[in-house]
């Protein structure tokens, strides 16, 4: 990569030209586009990104150009200087780009739409049932984002056409691909699932490889946790240190450490509800017993939420103190039907551990935004944080 920028780690051009997006991988490009962003509206002039960026004033005009001559960018006015001509001010296009977010719960699928800034513009859901089979799944899939894409602006979204991945998109309204997010576990790097829980025919099947032949643009795959930490850690611009428990047909944590999702070697981090936390426990899914899912889900269905809040608890607390981590964040739709009573739960446990532990205060808890769609949104940063420098690999 030179030192303006404008070239990938490939040695290609860093801008896009039509629908492909996912060239620009310049790091000092993602740099620039991600302090636009940031800026919204109101903008940022090139002086400023010179200042925060550290690049020279001639290296951040070469990158602001090739932006704005790939449609990401354009002028937004001017602001006063301090002396001399006033500044042009520069800001992101957020409908430059689109990002799709599919998730595949156990019995549901939901699909967004997201701009550059991953503003939701659209949204489907649909029944799903994820032991129907590969074939039937991916089929379902598939046409739940061509419905969602056929349905956006009158036709003005990007569909595939023909000459394989890459060769798609529009240029009114370029879309990057596809994020995927499921239950675990995984192999995101390759888009490959494991034994995922409950539905062990999973084992082994190229998820990533199917569904990206089938539409005919790019995919990623990532665990539903995983991705709405993504999603969290993008929209917070956070950099500290968190967990996402989810809680809804199973449980799971996205982790992020340092502002980054943290995956583990094989990608199995963030198996949260398989902690065996009761010896001589119900048998859980996974073939062991006590495991935190098990109990929490027995809790639940018998109408003991009270209870399912500590034993949610007592894991955020294993957590807490093996991570050291600054917050806790609850969602999905189990936690959603009764937000209250679980951040209740689950804090009275955290401030019972902090007390032993001679802490204080305790780490917060709170409910996760973005509701019943945050996991899809997470998907679609699976593509959308890479342009922006937040790649986490």
């Amino acid at each position: 990569m030179n030192g303006n920028g404008n070239s990938d780690r490939t040695g290609r051009t860093a801008g896009v030209t039509g629908g492909n997006l996912l060239a620009l991988r310049s790091h000092n490009g993602a740099l620039v586009l991600d302090l636009l962003r940031t800026a919204g509206v109101a903008g940022i002039s090139r002086l400023e990104l010179a200042d925060r960026t550290g690049l020279t004033p001639q290296a951040v005009s070469k990158i602001t150009a090739r932006l704005r001559a790939d449609g990401l960018v354009t002028e937004a006015g001017y602001r006063a200087s301090t002396g001399g001509k006033p500044r042009t001010v520069l800001r992101l296009v957020p409908d430059a780009g689109h990002a799709v977010g599919l998730h595949l719960d156990r019995d549901e699928l939901t699909a967004v739409l997201c701009d550059l800034t991953g503003t939701v513009v659209a949204e489907r859901r649909a029944p799903l049932n994820l032991g129907a089979g590969a074939d039937a799944v991916v089929e379902g899939a598939a046409r739940e984002v061509e419905a969602l894409l056929a349905g956006v602006s009158e036709g003005r979204i990007a569909v595939p056409v023909e000459g394989g991945p890459g060769a798609y998109g529009s240029s009114l309204l370029p879309v990057l691909g596809v994020g995927v997010a499921l239950p675990g576990p995984l192999d995101h790097l390759h888009g490959v699932l494991h034994r995922v829980t409950g539905f062990p025919e999973w084992d082994g099947f190229p998820l990533r490889a199917a569904l990206a032949r089938r539409l005919g643009m790019p995919v990623v795959v990532d665990k539903d946790t995983n991705a709405a930490a993504l999603g969290l850690a993008a929209v917070a611009g956070a950099h500290g240190s968190f967990a996402y428990l989810h809680l809804g047909t199973g449980l799971g944590a996205g982790l992020v450490i340092d502002g980054v999702v943290h995956r583990g070697a094989r990608t199995r981090a963030g198996e949260f509800g398989h902690q065996v936390v009761q010896l001589d426990g119900p048998m859980c899914e996974c073939g062991n017993r006590g495991c935190v899912e098990a109990l929490c889900l027995a809790a639940v269905a018998r109408g003991d939420v009270a209870e399912a809040a500590r034993v949610l608890g007592t894991g955020a607390a294993n957590l807490v103190g093996l991570l050291d981590i600054e917050l806790v964040l609850l969602g999905g739709r189990t936690v959603e039907a009764r937000p209250d009573a679980f951040v209740r739960g689950v804090g009275v446990v955290l401030d019972e551990w902090a007390r032993r532990q001679g802490e204080d205060p305790a780490v917060p808890v709170r409910v996760a935004g973005g509701g019943a769609s945050g996991v899809a949104e997470g998907a679609a940063q699976l593509l959308l944080a890479p342009l922006f420098g937040r790649e986490d690999g």
